[in-house]
Parts: structure tokens; sequence; C-alpha cells
């Protein structure tokens, strides 16, 4: 089996895997968004990875188109920085 249809059977393998939560709405055919148990919003790309959570639709929409463009040009890293180390010292 050639590489090119070995990936093929892959994508649609995942493709398949993805469990789209009851009333997700696809928004600019790319991810979904829907209503938690918990009353907040969240999304996810098509292929099932998840996103961002918020408290209102339009603005998980936002977030989300607005991180998918960054990681398409490449510069999500110059809008992320990481605050402490979570390190624990002493004895607990």
């Amino acid at each position: 089996m050639d590489l090119t249809r070995k990936m093929t059977k892959t994508q649609n393998q995942m493709n398949n895997d993805v469990k789209v939560p009851d009333g997700a709405e696809l928004i600019d055919e790319v991810f979904y968004v829907w209503k938690t148990r918990m009353g907040l919003y969240s999304s996810m790309t098509k292929h099932g990875r998840k996103m961002t959570t918020g408290l209102k639709k339009e603005d998980v929409i936002g977030m989300t188109r607005w991180r998918l463009k960054c990681e398409q040009e490449g510069t999500l890293d110059q809008y992320t920085r990481v605050i402490g180390d979570a390190y624990v010292g002493g004895k607990l």
C-alpha cells in the first residue's frame, strides 16, 4: 500500500471517529460550536480537536477564528506566554 493511500485511510478513520455534540452548529465549514450542559459554549475543529470555551457564543466563535488564523499564519507564539512554573517546593 503506498503512502498516499495509507494517509487517506488514516484521515478517513479520524474523520469517522469525531463525535459531534448534540446541538452543535458548524461555523465557516471549519469548526463546531455548542452549548454545554453547564451553560457555557465550547468549540472544536471538524477533526475533533477541542479549541475554546466561554460564556458567550459570539466570543467563542471570534476567539476560535482568531486562534485558527494565528495557527495557519504561524503567529500564535507571538501572543502566547507562560506565567509561573507551577513548582511546589518543600515536602507535601
